[in-house]
């Protein structure tokens, strides 16, 4: 009998609960189990512990005391020598790609949200057994679990070499849309569910398979013998699309991924539209992770701990990086083209530059505060952080673009410390020492200034220089209004209602505040410009004219407030473009 053995079946579609039986071959006389607190590659502890429910344990026909610990944690009094049998449900009710889902039409899981943890046995094989939906006998499963013996459906058992593979391998059920391609020969598998009849499957097929493609040669080489060096034997996309949801969390031989149904190519329209390419982003991003950060991670990953926070300064690096290259890898597969990219870029860089909270934290600090900032964002989440996803991808563009001028003669680039780092860490974890390392060892000069001002501190980074010596011109356009006055809003069904005010401006100095609701203005300091209501803030300068003067009429808590405010002048942003004569400009062939 396999040591750690799992059987999961869909119980009640209705109530959304899955049943666990859990048995544990050879348990200790008190034997610990616990459910983790958070999920690797989404930085906040969300207490999956919540959803389950009847616990129970049996050694034979003898029911076994439980105890709980704590919030997560129970102690099992055990026979030795006896096999105990656990017992559980988990409600699954979570449609998002971190924890679990279950109704009539799908389901879905991550093992850190359905299985338990036996303390002391977390490196012995695990097995998990799917069960066949007997009321839906059309469902199908897929997981990147390995096989041992399943039915042409994907049902049956899978093998795990221990808990931390087990749970990195989430599975979906249901009557998904399925495909397959191979890239530098590894097999990969594409499963959507939720698509409309118009879904062009063939053409998201052709499209990933270019970004595998790119991906492989840009960690070892071209064609089936660098297939053959890749960490993963065959990889799984599992794409759930919804009416409006997007992301994507990565594990080590498949990815799950949540999109807007419109954003899928469709048959009807042969060309590719922004949502879609956003959608081949977000392919693109979760499978460079295979290599950066499932394979190259932080030593704070180099063994999760399930109970807490695994805080790391390198999110900027694994995160960061990752976004670079996405795009990138889009470039290089010829699925956008120069233009294209460099709007990419602009867009990530106009992200950064209206995001007040750039003074105030580094992208280091950025990354150790993932799990009380970026994953619990509020109405000053832009004034007091900065993403260390934007923000960590235009340092590894400065450091690219540095690299390609310094050492122009010798064809160094950021391809090529990445692959110096997959090198030197791939067998064990990576720290910011080691990316010093291999910088200095690949150019022979110490970059530990440029480390401490892009990262380490809230200095600007040097966009504008790198890029005008590469050949991209930087020019001013208008901002739009929201960012003219300092403002996030939500917009809709004719109101304006504010999320966030940024620190330092026109909004913030007039007094307005986020949950305010901007009904109306009178245009003018005195209003002699009419009084209108508002629905957009792009209505503004029609309605205000010559005028900079306006008082906003604002309901807060149900009682309605007169705020001066003064409408700066025409605020501007970057706005990047390629000479039309691409030859004569600098640009690197990226």
């Amino acid at each position: 009998m396999t040591a750690i053995h799992y059987t999961v079946e869909a119980a009640n579609l209705h109530a959304h609960l899955f049943h666990i039986r859990l048995t544990i071959a050879q348990p200790q006389a008190t034997q610990t189990v616990s459910l983790p607190v958070w999920i690797p590659g989404s930085y906040l502890v969300r207490e999956f512990a919540k959803n389950l429910q009847n616990l129970s344990a049996k050694q034979g026909r003898r029911s076994a005391a439980i105890t709980q610990r704590d919030k997560c944690t129970w102690d099992i009094a055990c026979k030795p020598g006896q096999p105990v049998v656990l017992s559980y449900e988990v409600y699954a009710f979570d449609n998002s790609v971190r924890t679990a889902w279950l109704d009539s039409q799908r389901g879905f899981f991550n093992g850190t949200s359905v299985c338990l943890r036996v303390h002391g046995q977390e490196d012995a094989p695990h097995q998990l057994q799917l069960t066949a939906v007997k009321s839906h006998p059309n469902w199908q499963a897929a997981t990147g679990l390995a096989p041992v013996k399943i039915d042409k459906k994907g049902f049956g058992l899978y093998q795990a070499a221990h808990y931390d593979e087990l749970v990195d391998c989430p599975v979906e059920l249901g009557t998904f849309w399925s495909g397959s391609f191979m890239a530098c020969g590894v097999p990969h598998r594409f499963v959507v569910a939720g698509a409309l009849p118009s879904f062009d499957g063939e053409r998201l097929l052709a499209d990933t398979q270019k970004i595998c493609e790119a991906a492989i040669a840009f960690w070892h080489g071209q064609g089936k013998a660098a297939g053959k060096k890749t960490p993963h034997k065959n990889y799984l996309f599992m794409l759930n699309a919804v009416h409006d949801g997007y992301g994507g969390l990565e594990h080590r031989n498949s990815t799950a991924l949540i999109c807007n149904r419109t954003d899928l190519p469709r048959q009807t329209k042969p060309h590719r539209n922004e949502g879609y390419t956003t959608l081949l982003g977000l392919i693109s991003h979760e499978y460079f992770h295979t290599w950066n950060v499932k394979q190259l991670r932080p030593d704070a990953f180099a063994r999760y701990d399930y109970t807490q926070e695994n805080f790391t300064q390198l999110l900027w690096f694994f995160e960061g990086f990752t976004s670079y290259y996405d795009d990138i890898l889009l470039r290089r597969a010829d699925l956008i083209d120069d233009s294209t990219y460099i709007q990419l870029l602009g867009k990530a860089i106009a992200q950064v530059q209206q995001t007040p909270g750039r003074h105030v934290q580094s992208v280091a600090q950025a990354s150790f505060d993932a799990w009380v900032k970026y994953y619990r964002q509020d109405e000053n989440t832009p004034n007091a952080t900065v993403s260390y996803y934007t923000k960590g991808s235009l340092v590894a563009l400065c450091l690219d673009l540095k690299l390609r001028s310094e050492f122009k003669t010798e064809g160094y680039t950021l391809d090529t410390v990445m692959r110096g780092l997959w090198r030197r860490c791939k067998a064990g974890p990576m720290r910011e020492q080691d990316l010093l390392d291999e910088l200095q060892a690949l150019t022979g000069r110490s970059w530990q200034k440029e480390m401490q001002a892009w990262v380490h501190s809230t200095h600007e980074l040097p966009l504008r220089e790198l890029l005008s010596a590469h050949g991209i011109q930087v020019e001013a356009e208008t901002s739009a209004m929201a960012q003219r006055l300092g403002l996030r809003v939500n917009e809709g069904a004719g109101s304006v209602l504010v999320k966030a005010v940024l620190r330092g401006s026109a909004a913030e100095a007039a007094g307005l505040a986020a949950g305010d609701e901007w009904l109306g203005l009178d245009v003018g300091a005195k209003g002699q410009g009419g009084s209108w209501r508002l629905g957009k803030l792009d209505e503004l300068p029609a309605l205000m004219g010559q005028e900079r003067q306006l008082t906003a009429w604002v309901s807060r808590d149900k009682r309605l407030l007169r705020l001066r405010l003064t409408v700066p002048a025409q605020a501007s942003q970057w706005r990047l473009s390629m000479p039309a004569d691409r030859a004569t400009g600098q640009w690197p062939r990226i």
